[in-house]
């Protein structure tokens, strides 16, 4: 397991990040897919959109999400026009309005450690410098975003002890969880990696609080953010 994570903020006025069961009415997901963060991350670094999915198999790519702000959604219509039907942009008559499910206001904190230790560094640099290669989005092209480099930080294992937990947990690693009163807990099936003819090869049920508040449970595979809060996150 990694020893060093890179620690990033991330923010904007919306977020889609599509449910792919939805089809006339986009849904959308409550934050950012592991599908989608490796989309994030390979935009920031400079990574070819037709193969960046090849640097963020599991094995290799750690990912974590934090969510920031509570999650609110709102549903916006949308004209959606159709771009084969005339040569020219200002030629096109036909439109059809859709009504998208958008997060507003978004803002998540990723951790993200990679085996490559040169894609690592880069990542850490252009993320210091507040720089990007492409320009980084919240699931859609027009959604664009901002972020902060937090730090890198070292890692530590926190057992399995009933603790409090600041990320998003993958059902697969809850051991014990103790729902709390005051707090509105949510799960979501979602895509988890992406094999070599981009299509989804795994799916994992995760676990949220929806006013971005901590879960306590006892986890497997967590670990601690040695950056002074002493944050605990389990990995996507």
């Amino acid at each position: 397991m990694p020893e060093r994570v890179i620690v990033f903020d991330v923010w904007g006025d919306y977020a889609h990040f599509r449910k792919n069961y939805s089809t006339s009415s986009p849904l959308t997901y409550s934050f950012p897919p592991r599908t989608a963060l490796s989309g994030l991350i390979g935009a920031i670094v400079g990574l070819d959109k037709t193969e960046y999915f090849r640097y963020f198999f599991k094995v290799d790519a750690k990912i974590g999400c934090k969510i920031l702000e509570p999650v609110k959604k709102v549903r916006i219509g949308e004209n959606l026009i159709d771009t084969k039907s005339a040569v020219k942009m200002h030629l096109i008559k036909n439109r059809t309005q859709i009504r998208f499910e958008f997060v507003k206001d978004p803002k998540y904190r990723i951790y993200f450690s990679h085996s490559d230790e040169q894609l690592h560094k880069r990542l850490k640099d252009l993320l210091a410098s507040h720089q990007s290669v492409y320009t980084p989005c919240l699931g859609l092209s027009q959604l664009i975003c901002n972020y902060q480099f937090v730090g890198e930080f070292g890692l530590k294992s926190s057992g399995e002890d009933v603790q409090d937990i600041d990320s998003v947990v993958p059902g697969k690693c809850l051991l014990a969880p103790e729902f709390e009163d005051g707090k509105e807990y949510f799960s979501e099936v979602m895509p988890g990696e992406m094999g070599e003819a981009r299509e989804v090869t795994d799916y994992s049920e995760i676990l949220f609080e929806r006013n971005a508040k901590k879960i306590r449970a006892k986890a497997k595979e967590l670990w601690e953010v040695e950056n002074g809060d002493g944050e605990r996150i389990v990995f996507l």
